[in-house]
């Protein structure tokens, strides 16, 4: 076995009504002045409020950044910092899908009264050198896992996106509480489940660093999510089942936190940086062509989750791999998101422009079972077009 590292978030909350939990964080910190960050759709649910009154409970004082946008652009991060500098805040709350709590992360790092670092500085991996302002996370879609991630994206030019990788990206406490998953739309939902069972199974596939804990999480992350997103698509109210999912995406996020995620991810980015696809969806759309593509290298591993999936199932390596690859399709199938680019009026011509960009994943292409090329991934585009 060869060696490895793993990180994970020190404390974590998970339950039906867990958010009750924050009153008794808040009050053993001391905090004077809270940042609630999150974006317009949750506060016109009204999503937010039960927060609110928590905060109000404990009797702290508290300011809202709630314009964080879907893949967050670099402007977007400065003027939330700015913010939470103005209001010195001693402590960010992230509420919402992952770009909020990927913003709550930054802001948390950024806006430390001591910290001489910019945005521009931290891209990359380990580049944070710290100190942060303390932080909570708490998810409202069952997808990213960035609760439990060291991770945050920024949109950086009009088509671009870019990592943030840093152990200070880890939150304190992590809150799971599927009450605030219940109203999700139909569509989001299963964006954000696919999304998980991608985390799940690329870091069971990931080369690099793939290691037994990170292995048995995204095995675990996948029996949750297999076993719930149907049940979650039937019936939105199925509140045990979200819990499941939300428990689910948390799993399969420790897992590529420590194992990280491979060519689904890579080439899913240019499809969310030039038509703003939703992460998910992006993910989804390839996710059979990859998988397809990684079988020469992977099929053991493939094998091996799909005898854990269902322990009936038999055949050799490549056999059970055909099994595993028509068994998430059925998923895709269910979920009713559009699969084909041409559905979604991509040009044609765009492909060539989006194998390039992928391409520039390198930290993502690193991890992936097998070596891609910028002609494999136009062919997998292809492959998805029509």
């Amino acid at each position: 076995m060869q060696s490895f590292q793993f990180q994970t978030v020190p404390h974590i909350i998970a339950g039906l009504g867990s958010i009750r939990e924050l009153h008794q964080i808040l009050q053993k910190g001391k905090y004077i002045r809270v940042l609630l960050v999150t974006d317009q759709g949750m506060i016109a649910q009204k999503l937010h409020q039960a927060v609110l009154d928590i905060i109000n409970a404990a009797g702290l004082d508290y300011a809202i950044y709630a314009d964080v946008q879907a893949d967050p652009p670099e402007h977007i991060v400065a003027n939330a910092v700015s913010f939470a500098g103005q209001e010195q805040v001693d402590i960010v709350i992230g509420f919402g899908g992952g770009s909020s709590l990927d913003v709550a992360k930054l802001i948390a790092v950024l806006s430390h009264p001591q910290q001489t670092q910019s945005l521009s500085d931290i891209y990359g991996i380990n580049q944070i050198q710290g100190p942060r302002l303390p932080l909570i996370l708490i998810p409202t879609t069952a997808g990213t896992g960035s609760e439990v991630t060291p991770i945050s994206i920024v949109t950086t030019g009009d088509t671009t996106k870019t990592g943030i990788v840093s152990p200070y990206l880890f939150a304190d406490t992590a809150i799971l509480d599927a009450t605030f998953t219940q109203n999700l739309p139909r569509h989001i939902t299963a964006a954000t489940g696919i999304d998980a069972m991608v985390h799940a199974i690329e870091a069971y596939t990931s080369k690099i660093k793939k290691n037994p804990y990170a292995d048995m999480l995204a095995k675990q992350a996948l029996t949750l999510l297999n076993h719930n997103l149907s049940r979650v698509l039937e019936d939105g109210d199925d509140l045990e089942a979200r819990q499941n999912m939300l428990v689910g995406s948390m799993l399969a996020g420790q897992a590529f936190a420590n194992a990280p995620v491979g060519a689904v991810h890579a080439l899913a980015y240019p499809l969310g940086g030039h038509f703003h696809l939703s992460h998910g969806h992006s993910n989804a759309m390839v996710l059979t062509e990859v998988l397809k593509f990684n079988a020469p290298a992977a099929k053991q591993k493939y094998a091996e989750l799909m005898t854990w999936l269902d322990p009936y199932s038999k055949g050799c390596h490549d056999g059970l791999t055909d099994l595993f690859i028509d068994h998430f399709n059925n998923h895709l199938e269910r979920s009713g998101l559009p699969m084909k680019l041409s559905q979604l009026n991509i040009p044609e011509h765009m492909l060539i422009q989006l194998a390039k960009d992928a391409m520039q994943q390198t930290r993502l292409l690193q991890n992936n079972p097998r070596t891609m090329t910028q002609e494999d991934a136009l062919q997998i585009y292809q492959a998805i077009y029509a």
